[in-house]
């Protein structure tokens, strides 16, 4: 191992925050019971926020950036995990509380680690992501609740996918198109369809449709959706499900607010289920990665994401908050 690596650290400069590259080295990790040489991380909207420091997303410093990885356990004091593992870990505070995947090395709990599927390289699993993993996360709770129907039954109604061309939303296009549901992928780039096209998406409808403030209850149209805009598109989008419906939220790339009311969800029976990806128990999490390395086509993931350079995240992040980057991008932390 190195006596010292990079990492990228989040530390307080006259009263904010302010990132950049640092030496570190393994006595400088927190004391945790799994060491796990990283070998990618990626790019989050939150990263984009907490690297380029217009979001507060540490609340103490100093803090490692990134709230996901992918690596091999390199040391282990838990019996769970053994050297030569391959794990993922996404969430659990990484970047906000605890130091996450912007370094060489970290130093982990046991219980945040998901093993790997086999399925799936290290490069490819960054590939998913936390964006990809929460976008399974929403297509099971789609399915449980038992409302979408794939497009070869009688009477079957379109799905909904907001912010389609982003990495939650490219993800939830591609499993729901395996699975055979008609998929409508809402986004303001037209450039982007030939994309969404590719990963199954059926249909489109311009964002800024969403965004315009309409009636209370609209015209049905959606079984079902996942979003993970927030504000008026999830308004929107809630007022045109159909009766017994449900919307799987999971993101606020839009905005925080739900300026709606209630009427969908008394007189039309619709459903929010809300879906948080950071503190999911192991079996959600294991359940997810299994549906990911079941319907994800491998050909249809390489199209998604592509490998840049650990130093290119600063430009990186101001890319994904101006909204220029399609899919995901794989932080490469090896070179």
């Amino acid at each position: 191992m190195a006596e010292s690596f990079d990492a990228f650290v989040i530390e307080d400069a006259e009263g904010k925050p302010k990132g950049g590259f640092k030496r570190l080295t393994l006595a400088d990790l927190p004391d945790n019971d799994v060491l796990v040489e990283v070998a990618y991380s990626t790019v989050n909207y939150k990263d984009g926020l907490a690297v380029s420091g217009k979001g507060r997303i540490a609340r103490k410093l100093p803090m490692v950036a990134g709230i996901d990885l992918a690596g091999t356990v390199v040391e282990s004091r838990s019996p769970d995990w053994k050297a030569g593992d391959n794990v993922v870990v996404n969430g659990w505070g990484l970047s906000e509380t605890q130091w996450g995947g912007y370094s060489r090395f970290q130093r982990l709990k046991p219980e945040w680690l998901t093993r790997l599927p086999d399925a799936f390289s290290l490069e490819e699993a960054m590939g998913i992501g936390t964006a990809g993993y929460t976008a399974a996360l929403c297509v099971d709770a789609l399915e449980k609740w038992g409302v979408i129907q794939p497009a070869s039954q009688p009477g079957a109604k379109e799905v909904l996918v907001t912010g389609a061309a982003g990495g939650v939303g490219s993800v939830a296009v591609a499993l729901l198109a395996k699975r055979g549901y008609p998929v409508v992928a809402s986004t303001g780039r037209p450039e982007t369809h030939d994309y969404l096209r590719g990963l199954g998406a059926t249909g489109f409808i311009d964002r800024a449709t969403l965004l315009e403030k309409g009636a209370p209850l609209q015209k049905e149209r959606w079984a079902g959706g996942v979003d993970s805009v927030g504000g008026q598109t999830l308004v929107n989008a809630l007022s045109q499900t159909v009766w017994g419906g449900a919307i799987a939220a999971c993101g606020l790339a839009g905005s925080a607010d739900l300026p709606g009311t209630v009427l969908p969800h008394i007189l039309r029976s619709v459903t929010l289920l809300g879906v948080d990806s950071v503190m999911a128990p192991p079996d959600r999490r294991n359940a997810a990665w299994a549906r990911l390395a079941r319907d994800l086509d491998k050909d249809k993931l390489a199209a998604m994401y592509e490998v840049q350079p650990f130093q290119a995240l600063p430009d990186l992040a101001t890319k994904i908050l101006a909204g220029q980057i399609r899919g995901r991008v794989v932080v490469d932390l090896k070179g």
